[in-house]
């Protein structure tokens, strides 16, 4: 994917919180925004993840806020095998979206009308881009492939029995392999399609959850139907030996610094989540949780912000009013 130049010019946005943030100004002018720095984001980014954005062209530098050896002790080294740089990008990408609209707004209130144009154009720049990811990472998973498949099969199947009728088996013979590659691949389709449509997700978004194998506590941030990484990491992370394999609901994970400083996001498929009988209350840290949610609930799971809600549609949750009874009863 061509990524977006993030650079500390005095030109190019970069990526700071969108609330609450001490950098972020209130009464000075939003150009402002453009020109400063921000240390917050600099901790944002991983080791690696900081590499990868200079390979594309960014003379950003950046580095892990955590050090150390992670808490994964003798799993540590296969934990990573579910790290996800896709996932990272993926965050880091809306975090950029929600600043950037957020800068917008500041300049509009502020009547700095030069300087909300300038940003709405980086904006739009941004969501653009995020249409492109979000195409290249989930592919077109709607119906209209495996359509488009089974059309392209019916008219290749009129060309076979042209070519027999014609005595062309050369030709037969080539469009037989065509035959039976695109049916393999419209098969794929229709489950990848189905998939999509009759997703139903096990955890939502916020929820507070623990690896089954690695045992590390991570919180929801992100879902998809199937699993939408490359087949280099699929193989990588050995997706196929998933008792469900990819075609089963995958989510993006912060993953507690206190359990592995070291694996940030992960992507990992629903089998191997599960939720802790009671609910956890235990503290957790990571430095994305501050962006993407507003706090904690009652049940010790966080809530996302409205705009995490919107990305993957997904209902707001309200806790159980017993619970809330329950330990009301307590403090009587």
């Amino acid at each position: 994917m061509q990524s977006l130049s993030v650079t500390n010019s005095s030109t190019s946005p970069i990526f700071t919180s969108p609330r609450n943030h001490p950098n972020f100004p209130t009464k000075t002018s939003p150009n402002s925004f453009i020109k400063g720095s921000s240390s917050l984001h600099r901790r944002c980014f991983s080791r690696s993840h900081s590499k990868k954005w200079r390979r594309r062209s960014s003379t950003m530098s950046a580095s892990w806020l955590f050090s150390g050896g992670g808490g994964g002790g003798g799993n540590e080294t296969e934990a990573g095998l579910e790290r996800s740089e896709a996932a990272n990008e993926d965050v880091l990408m809306f975090f950029f979206q929600l600043d950037l609209a957020t800068r917008v707004q500041c300049a509009l209130n502020m009547e700095q009308y030069d300087a909300a144009k300038q940003l709405r154009s980086k904006l739009t720049e941004v969501e653009t881009q995020i249409v492109k990811q979000r195409e290249e990472k989930r592919g077109s998973s709607s119906k209209s492939e495996a359509q488009d498949k089974a059309i392209t099969l019916l008219r290749l199947r009129a060309d076979l029995q042209k070519a027999i009728d014609k005595e062309n088996y050369a030709l037969a013979a080539d469009l037989r392999d065509q035959i039976s590659k695109l049916e393999a691949e419209s098969l794929a389709a229709s489950a990848k399609a189905l998939a999509y449509e009759n997703v139903q997700y096990a955890f939502r978004l916020g929820q507070k959850v623990r690896h089954k194998k690695f045992g590390y506590r991570a919180v929801i941030c992100g879902m998809d139907p199937v699993c939408c990484e490359s087949s280099s990491w699929m193989e990588r992370a050995q997706i196929d030996k998933l008792l469900q394999g990819p075609i089963q609901p995958f989510y993006q994970v912060l993953v507690d610094v206190h359990a592995d400083p070291n694996l940030l996001v992960a992507y990992v498929a629903e089998e191997n989540l599960i939720v802790n009988d009671q609910p956890d209350m235990d503290r957790f840290d990571h430095p994305y949780v501050s962006f993407l949610f507003y706090g904690e609930d009652s049940a010790g799971d966080f809530i996302p912000i409205k705009q995490l809600r919107e990305k993957y549609n997904r209902p707001r949750h309200e806790v159980p009013m017993d619970m809330n009874d329950e330990d009301d009863g307590k403090n009587i």
